[in-house]
């Protein structure tokens, strides 16, 4: 029997390829950065050959490092970086333009257009309109990019995010297809009706014959091809990077609930089959299994969380790694009123809203890189409390809360996040959430387990963090650094209320 699963995980600034048994255990990792493009301020672009490229190079360095012979690789699951858009000549394969990331803000104008002119997006996909999402970026390519339009209207491009791309490579560009956690992020998506819709795509003036079939995750997607690859093997899961952590952290009861800290944060509650809106939120699909009726999920979307600590290494140069974040933070007793509202990119969750700008506030001669570090630490939890308390307003209150992703190392943050929640933290044992989820998602699609609960076999806490500080002060100083950040934008901050319809 063929033991292994390669899940493949590709990320906003690396690609990885990990290697499962069927416990969970990871058994070898392969991991390689690829660049970032930023052509404008708000611009944000990869190029999607060259994440192809690192992906095929996970893979070997992965199965290397783990000394498996890729013949004993029972089935391959992709999770992705969500909205990030690629459109690419189906002929040729080649894309007509760079990937445009979901941290990208160049659309904004259009997406507040449709924001402002009716309710029909919101109703029909559970998302607010934003530039975060693929059509609008869709939209961007047809119109910006020379025969382009004329080219959709042919049939000769196809657009995919990532996810899709992926597949149409691995397999020779023989499969456009994808799934519906990753469909549900575009903005063409019904998730009512599960399907893509005629009239949003219509109104982005968008072919639909260059949008991928849309398959149940689980689904069997199709072989690797050898000359591609190296190896065939068959892809059986996919899931949107969030939705797969959701998956992976065995949240599989409406209610219960996940944050991911990675580059941006998320926080994912579980919903069931019954959908729901809620202002200032995102209803998403988390997963269908075959035949079964999707599961939802209520989203809380934060554009930066890790990021701001990256953007102080690279930005800045106050730290040489990451990894100092945590000592250099709890090097000093309070923030001593620094606060970092790290709107590089614009609000997500609850706000949405493009035009705030980063902001720092409190600095006197007194003020050091660890106040810098602290504030950006800090700002992580704040952000997930913004949305913990929308979610709150709406009957969604959270009485535990898993987490995963790489900035929850830095056990400095989950302590003050849980005291911010008053409710405990469990950290995965399973550091490799997202990737472990769509490897789940895979062997349910490949008959290595029957149903989804047996992964609650697999999942295992690390470590737990109870609330034991009262931190209602310090709150009330991120919201009113937060207030002061929407007013140097020339915008007030909208209330989170059942009441205000500007909440959205």
């Amino acid at each position: 029997m063929k033991r292994y699963i390669l899940s493949l995980d590709q990320g906003t600034t690396s690609s990885r390829a990990i290697l499962f048994d069927l416990e969970g255990k990871t058994l070898g990792v392969g991991q390689r950065e690829f660049s970032q493009h930023f052509p404008k301020p708000g611009w944000v672009e990869h190029d999607a050959e060259e994440i192809f490229q690192t992906q095929l190079d996970c893979i070997h360095d992965c199965l290397k490092k783990a000394g498996v012979d890729s013949s004993e690789i029972a089935c391959i699951g992709i999770t992705n970086q969500r909205e990030t858009t690629v459109v690419w000549n189906k002929k040729t394969g080649k894309p007509v333009y760079r990937a445009i990331v979901w941290q990208c803000r160049r659309t904004q104008d259009l997406a507040n257009e449709l924001r402002n002119e009716s309710d029909e997006f919101r109703n029909k996909t559970g998302l607010v309109p934003d530039a975060y999402f693929s059509g609008p970026k869709i939209k961007w390519i047809l119109d910006n990019v020379a025969a382009a339009k004329d080219a959709a209207n042919k049939g000769e491009l196809l657009f995919g995010t990532i996810d899709t791309w992926l597949l149409w490579k691995l397999t020779g560009g023989k499969v456009h297809a994808t799934e519906p956690s990753n469909a549900s992020r575009t903005m063409l998506y019904n998730i009512k009706e599960m399907s893509w819709d005629k009239n949003l795509l219509a109104r982005l003036d968008i072919p639909q014959v260059m949008m991928p079939e849309v398959k149940p995750s689980n689904h069997n997607f199709g072989l690797t091809d050898k000359n591609v690859v190296g190896f065939e093997a068959q892809i059986t899961g996919m899931l949107g990077d969030q939705q797969a952590a959701l998956f992976g952290q065995a949240c599989l009861k409406p209610g219960m609930t996940k944050c991911t800290y990675g580059t941006g944060g998320f926080l994912l509650v579980n919903i069931g089959s019954a959908l729901k809106l809620v202002p200032g939120l995102l209803t998403t699909v988390a997963w269908q299994i075959g035949s079964q009726a999707p599961t939802y999920a209520i989203e809380g979307a934060i554009f930066i969380a890790g990021a701001a600590i990256q953007w102080l290494r690279d930005g800045l140069g106050i730290i040489e790694n990451s990894a100092e974040a945590e000592a250099l933070a709890k090097s000093i007793d309070t923030n001593e009123g620094v606060y970092f509202v790290p709107a590089l990119v614009g609000l997500g969750s609850p706000w949405w809203n493009s035009d705030v700008r980063g902001t720092i506030v409190g600095i006197t001669r007194g003020t050091g890189k660890a106040h810098f570090v602290r504030a950006a630490v800090e700002a992580m939890a704040y952000q997930v409390k913004d949305v913990a308390e929308q979610m709150k307003a709406h009957e969604l209150a959270i009485t535990e809360l898993r987490v995963d992703g790489g900035a929850t190392r830095n056990e400095f943050m989950l302590q003050f996040q849980s005291d911010l929640l008053k409710v405990a933290l469990t950290r995965s044992g399973q550091v490799e959430a997202t990737a472990w989820g769509a490897a789940s998602m895979a062997a349910l699609g490949a008959g290595l387990i029957d149903k989804p609960e047996q992964i609650k076999d697999s999942w295992a806490d690390d470590r737990s963090f109870a609330p034991k500080n009262d931190l209602s002060q310090d709150y009330a100083g991120w919201r009113q650094a937060l207030k002061g950040a929407f007013a140097a934008s020339g915008t007030d901050m909208p209330c989170q209320t059942k009441a205000k319809a500007e909440c959205h």
